[in-house]
């Protein structure tokens, strides 16, 4: 489960915070002096969306501090579990695996020492191809297309191939960073690229400045079939999103948590937090998902035990009710 250090490691010694609560963490104990984020590949929003929030979180508490390359929810819920990771970010059906002790990286280990930390945004599952392919719907995909699903272990590869199987596709399966499979559907080495990342998926943006792309919605009916049978919800990409799309594209999505490390101090989580919540527009200036990293989004996490941090800060500050059951306790 090794990571790539992301070069860009914040660390900033002397800040005047700009949160505020920041300045109040008089007392520290315990609070780690540098930390990371598991994210995702490049080229993906993870990986933009999470780069951006440890960056930030350096810089108000005046730690070190910054994003990691990995394989996606599914290996942050193992690093962070571990402790290898101080922070990570899943979605909501790897962490349901992972806690249910059905996480390929490490089968039969229930990763209940990752808890929910703050709701990201929700995951819309999209499918692009170049617009010489002549493919402009899920039907016309033909038999044997070489489709990018992710990397591997992603929430795209995890559910994606398993999306188009119900709707009777018949594909060659490809893993890879969003980065690379971009490129290869650039260059004709595969036929479909299936995404399932936060929109704007950066990957997606480049390719439209590049060349001409289709972005596939689902039918009525292969939304409905996908929703009956996979734990997502009903989702349409804005028009506004991408310059290719001239009306809202009809998709499903996943809702996406950032996660601790159990063991944190509940001051440090606290103080984290409060950093990423207290300002929303600072997010969306990272990324635009990030419009719905909002405090009232706290009930969307049904799956993952609190961290006692999250749960007091949400609690106090967001009129949410989280439950003692719902929030982790080492006793």
């Amino acid at each position: 489960m090794s990571m790539t250090k992301f070069a860009a490691t914040a660390a900033v010694a002397a800040l005047v915070p700009m949160s505020a609560l920041a300045d109040a963490h008089e007392d520290r104990e315990g609070w780690p002096a540098s930390f990371t984020v598991g994210t995702a590949s490049q080229g993906g929003t993870f990986f933009a969306y999470g780069s951006g929030w440890a960056n930030l979180v350096a810089e108000e508490l005046g730690l070190s501090g910054g994003a990691e390359v990995t394989g996606g929810p599914m290996q942050n819920m193992a690093l962070v579990h571990t402790g290898e990771a101080q922070f990570g970010m899943t979605t909501m059906g790897p962490a349901a695996e992972s806690i249910a002790g059905t996480n390929p990286i490490a089968p039969g280990l229930q990763m209940t020492g990752a808890c929910a930390m703050f709701p990201m945004y929700q995951t819309p599952f999209s499918v692009t191809t170049l617009s010489s392919s002549g493919i402009t719907s899920i039907s016309e995909i033909p038999a044997g297309a070489r489709i990018g699903f992710g990397p591997a272990g992603s929430t795209s590869d995890t559910y994606f191939p398993q999306m188009m199987e119900a709707l009777g596709v018949e594909f060659e399966r490809r893993n890879g960073g969003w980065d690379d499979l971009g490129s290869q559907l650039q260059d004709g080495l595969l036929d479909v690229i299936a995404f399932a990342a936060g929109v704007p998926v950066p990957a997606v943006s480049q390719l439209e400045v590049q060349t001409d792309i289709n972005i596939i919605e689902f039918t009525e009916e292969e939304q409905a079939t996908i929703l009956s049978s996979f734990p997502v919800s009903d989702f349409a990409i804005d028009a506004g999103t991408y310059t290719t799309l001239e009306a809202p594209a009809r998709s499903v999505a996943m809702w996406n948590f950032a996660i601790a490390n159990c063991d944190l101090p509940e001051s440090f989580v606290y103080a984290v937090v409060d950093v990423i919540m207290s300002d929303n527009e600072r997010m969306v200036n990272i990324h635009r998902a990030a419009s719905e990293t909002l405090p009232e989004n706290w009930d969307k996490n049904n799956v993952m035990m609190w961290h006692p941090g999250a749960a007091r800060w949400f609690n106090e500050n967001a009129g949410a009710t989280i439950s003692d059951e719902m929030i982790y306790s080492a006793m």
